[in-house]
């Protein structure tokens, strides 16, 4: 008697860009038909982003795996609990996705922007990435779609480019702010007051910019004098380069 073994699945981690569906690349949207499971992250009562850019090329035959966020804005990210319950979050997600791919059917996890800038699906590579062959669909970031909203370059000649978390404590943020040619503050959200204050200690309002849902159809755009109060996470301050280093 004979007996078959089942090919693993492919893990693939695709891009999605910054929100505008055009921004898709015709790679991601080809790996994302070729699957037959698609993964996405999601808050309670939605569907997220990812999901909403690529739905066009859905087939409407594929498994959807939403992954919902235990936590999101509820715990601060340095309380015990939320590590704990997030860690275990991501555990839960990828067994979900290792039974698919250890059956042989390839899976699709949908990220904003770029699976390896800032993305979630890192939490599943690293968990999944040795057990299963595993490929990354790059994908436009969120940096890129809030730059080509400026009224000027990001960077010019040698300027050097910072990207900073918002999450960092407010000297840090100070300090990496004044050392930067061209920086994004990404993160923004409840952090938006001490990073107004970093940005006004570094010297750059003069310079800086908002940009709030870069690409999408609400997105907003104005001046660093004119930031609102409060920020959505999908926020960040732009501040372009002025080229003086050469």
């Amino acid at each position: 008697m004979s007996t078959s073994l089942t090919s693993p699945g492919t893990l693939y981690g695709i891009g999605t860009g910054p929100g505008d569906p055009e921004l898709l690349t015709l790679k991601a949207v080809r790996v994302l038909r070729s699957c037959p499971v698609v993964a996405y992250f999601t808050k309670r009562g939605g569907s997220g982003n990812a999901r909403r850019t690529v739905d066009a090329h859905m087939t409407g035959t594929q498994t959807e795996v939403p992954m919902v966020y235990p936590v999101t804005v509820e715990l601060p990210p340095d309380h015990p609990d939320y590590s704990r319950r997030i860690e275990a979050f991501f555990d839960d997600s990828a067994a979900v996705l290792a039974g698919h791919l250890a059956a042989g059917r390839s899976v699709a996890v949908l990220n904003e922007g770029d699976p390896f800038f800032f993305g979630s699906f890192m939490h599943l590579f690293f968990r999944l990435s040795g057990r299963f062959p595993t490929q990354v669909v790059p994908g436009v970031t969120s940096v890129s779609g809030a730059a080509s909203l400026l009224p000027r370059p990001l960077n010019i000649r040698d300027d050097v480019l910072s990207i900073i978390p918002g999450s960092l404590n407010e000297a840090a943020l100070t300090a990496a702010l004044t050392r930067a040619d061209a920086a994004v503050v990404m993160k923004l959200g409840q952090n938006l007051p001490k990073v107004r204050r970093a940005v006004e200690a570094a010297g750059l309002a003069e310079r800086a910019w908002y940009v709030e849902r870069a690409t999408m159809e609400e997105q907003r755009v104005m001046p660093f004098r004119d930031v609102p109060d409060t920020a959505p996470y999908f926020s960040m301050i732009v501040v372009p380069g002025v080229g003086n280093r050469g």
